[in-house]
C-alpha cells in the first residue's frame, strides 16, 4: 500500500498556492505511506528557474556554492545551486543532461532525484507531513506537482528506493502496487544499455517508460505497451512538464480516483486528498478504467 497524489492547474491564477494544495494532498496521505515520502514540482522559479537545466541530487555534503563551483569548471559554464532541506537543486544556463553529466562526474555516488528545466525532485525518508515542513512544501508556486507515500515491499527504506523515479528529462513516475515480472523486464532492459540506481520494481517501470519516450513513442502509446509487458497490480501516474497521464492494470485493484474542473486536473489514491481542492464540488470526479490510459497536457 502506498499513497499517490498528482494535481495539474490550468488556471495561472492558482500557481502561486500549487505547493499548499500539494502538502495538503501528500499530508492526507501518510497513513498510506509513512516510510518515506516524495514531490515533483513543475515550474517554481526559485528552485528551478525557467530556461535553466535542473538536477536534484540527495546525498552531498558541504556547502551549495562549493558544489556549484565543482559542476561549472567540469560543465565548462557557471552554474549555481541552493539546498532545498538535503537535496542540492543545482542550476545553469546549459541544457539539463549536460548538467546531469557534469554532476554524475563531480559527485558520482549522489543519488539523481531528477532533472529537467523547471522541475525539482525532493525525497526523503519518514512520513510525509515532517518532510513537506522541512522542504517549505507549502510555499512553493508551479504549476503541476505529483507525489507518493510509500510502504516499503520490494526494495530498502532509503533516498534510492523512494518516489518519483524521475529517470528522463522532466518526466517523473509514482506507482502503486507490485510489478511481479519487473527482474525479468529489468534484464531486457539492461541488455539494451539501460542502468539501474536501486533495487525497486518501480524504477523497472519508471526505465521502462523513459525509453519508450526517447525512441520516439507519444505517452499514451508508452503506457499501453507497459499494461503488454508488465505483470501485476498497480496504478501509475506519469508526468512530464506539460503532461499528466493516468493508467491502471486490468484488474484495478490499486484504488485511484480522478477529478476535473476548468482549473485543474487531479488524481489520488483516495478521494480524501482531493477534497479541499478549490471549488472540489463542482468537479467531475470517477474511478479510472482498468488499462485506460488517462492524459492532459499543458
Amino acid at each position: 500500500m502506498c499513497g499517490i497524489i498528482g494535481l495539474h492547474l490550468r488556471n495561472p491564477d492558482l500557481y502561486p498556492r500549487l505547493g499548499s494544495l500539494l502538502s495538503a494532498m501528500l499530508s492526507e496521505m501518510q497513513d498510506r505511506g509513512a516510510d518515506s515520502a516524495g514531490v515533483a514540482v513543475y515550474g517554481n522559479a526559485v528552485w528551478s528557474p525557467s530556461g535553466q537545466g535542473c538536477v536534484s541530487l540527495i546525498g552531498i555534503t558541504g556547502s551549495a556554492q562549493t558544489a556549484a563551483a565543482a559542476v561549472g569548471t567540469e560543465l565548462g559554464q557557471p552554474a549555481d545551486a541552493i539546498f532545498v532541506d538535503d537535496t542540492l537543486v543545482l542550476r545553469s544556463a546549459a541544457c539539463s543532461l549536460a548538467v546531469l553529466d557534469a554532476a554524475h562526474a563531480v559527485f558520482p555516488d549522489a543519488v539523481v532525484a531528477g532533472f529537467g528545466q523547471d522541475l525539482t525532485v525532493l525525497k526523503g525518508v519518514g512520513q510525509a507531513r515532517e518532510l513537506v515542513q522541512r522542504w517549505g512544501l507549502a510555499a512553493a508556486s508551479g504549476w503541476q506537482g505529483v507525489g507518493h507515500t510509500r510502504m516499503a515491499t520490494e526494495s530498502a527504506v532509503n533516498p534510492s528506493g523512494c518516489h518519483p523515479y524521475a529517470v528522463g528529462p522532466e518526466q517523473c513516475l509514482v506507482h502503486n502496487g507490485s510489478f511481479s515480472n519487473h527482474a525479468t523486464v529489468r534484464r531486457e532492459l539492461q541488455r539494451t544499455g539501460v542502468q539501474f540506481d536501486s533495487e525497486n520494481d518501480s524504477e523497472v517501470g519508471a526505465r521502462y517508460v523513459a525509453k519508450q519516450l526517447a525512441d520516439g513513442l507519444d505517452i499514451e502509446t508508452a503506457l499501453k505497451a507497459l499494461c503488454a509487458a508488465f505483470d501485476g497490480f498497480y496504478t501509475l501516474l506519469v508526468s512530464n512538464r506539460d503532461s499528466f497521464a493516468v493508467v491502471r492494470d486490468a484488474i484495478a485493484c490499486k484504488p485511484a480516483v480522478i477529478a476535473e474542473t476548468d482549473d485543474w486536473v487531479a488524481m489520488a489514491s483516495e478521494y480524501r486528498a482531493l477534497a479541499d481542492l478549490p471549488n472540489v464540488e463542482c468537479a467531475r470526479v470517477w474511478e479510472p478504467q482498468p488499462e485506460v490510459v488517462y492524459a492532459w497536457t499543458r
